[in-house]
C-alpha cells in the first residue's frame, strides 16, 4: 500500500497548484467543447459523404491525449504542466485504421 508523503506542502505552493488547476479545469471546458464539436462535424461530414474525415480522426484523437494529461494533471496524478507550459503531448495511441459499423 502506498504511503502519503511525510514532507510538508507550503501552502504557497499548494495556492500555485491550485491557480493552475483553475486554469486547466477552464482549458478542459474548451477542449470539451472542441471535441463536441468534433464529433458533430465528423457525423454531418459522414453523413453526406458517407465516409469519415481522417484529418478530423487525428485532430480530436490529439485533443484527447492532450484532455488526459490536463485531468491528470488537475487530479494530482501528474506533476508536470500540460501545454502550453509544455510540449504539446505526443499521441499515445494511434487512431483505429478502419472505423466499422456493424
Amino acid at each position: 500500500m502506498d504511503s502519503i508523503p511525510t514532507t510538508v506542502l507550503s501552502r504557497k505552493k499548494i495556492a500555485m497548484r491550485l491557480l493552475y488547476t483553475i486554469f486547466f479545469l477552464m482549458v478542459f471546458e474548451i477542449l470539451k467543447i472542441i471535441v463536441q464539436g468534433t464529433v458533430l462535424f465528423q457525423y454531418i461530414y459522414l453523413f453526406i459523404t458517407r465516409t469519415y474525415s481522417d484529418p478530423v480522426r487525428r485532430f480530436s484523437n490529439k485533443v484527447s491525449v492532450y484532455a488526459y494529461r490536463v485531468m491528470r494533471y488537475v487530479t494530482l496524478n501528474e506533476n508536470t504542466l500540460p501545454f502550453p507550459f509544455a510540449d504539446f503531448p505526443e499521441e499515445t495511441d494511434a487512431p483505429e485504421p478502419e472505423v466499422h459499423f456493424e
